[in-house]
């Protein structure tokens, strides 16, 4: 066999390589055993590439794979972060209502608690005037009454001063 002969790799070139050399030491044909030895190895050298790239490519795959978890776990980290912001800001907002809620009822019940004051206080206003008003007119009763008894005593003295005379 010549030296311009392509050699078959992988398997088939390891097995022919076997071959060649053992057909070449059975013959004693050296240029046949020494192009198997260079087929087997060259099989070996080319089987081993194939073994290292896909290694290669194993590592390059794990490596994405791991740098596409880290990605994922920092937006999930982001992602989580955000949640929690929004949350946090929702329950700013929802504090803040509900301050705004409650001081806005105690507003609201301090307003009706005055204005049930300054309606009792109307009431006892109107009911101190309606009881000086009654006191008014019982005094001025009591006035004229008087006034009356006042007459018919002057009437009756001069009645008694009018006899006597």
């Amino acid at each position: 066999m010549g030296g311009s002969e392509r050699t078959v790799g992988g398997l088939a070139g390891k097995i022919a390589g076997r071959l060649k050399t053992a057909a070449g030491a059975a013959t004693g044909n050296e240029a046949l055993e020494r192009e198997g030895r260079l087929q087997d190895a060259q099989a070996d050298a080319e089987l081993e590439a194939r073994v290292q790239r896909a290694e290669a490519r194993q590592r390059e795959e794990e490596a994405g794979v791991v740098e596409d978890k880290a990605a994922t776990q920092a937006e999930a980290e982001a992602l989580r972060n955000e949640v929690e912001s929004r949350q946090r800001k929702e329950q700013i907002e929802r504090d803040r209502r509900d301050a705004e809620e409650r001081a806005a009822a105690d507003a609201a019940q301090k307003k009706s608690e005055a204005e049930d004051r300054r309606r009792a206080e109307e009431r006892a206003a109107a009911g101190q005037e309606s009881q000086a008003e009654q006191e008014q007119i019982a005094a001025a009763k009591q006035s004229v009454r008087l006034e009356q008894e006042a007459r018919r005593a002057e009437a009756r003295a001069d009645q008694i001063d009018g006899e006597g005379n």
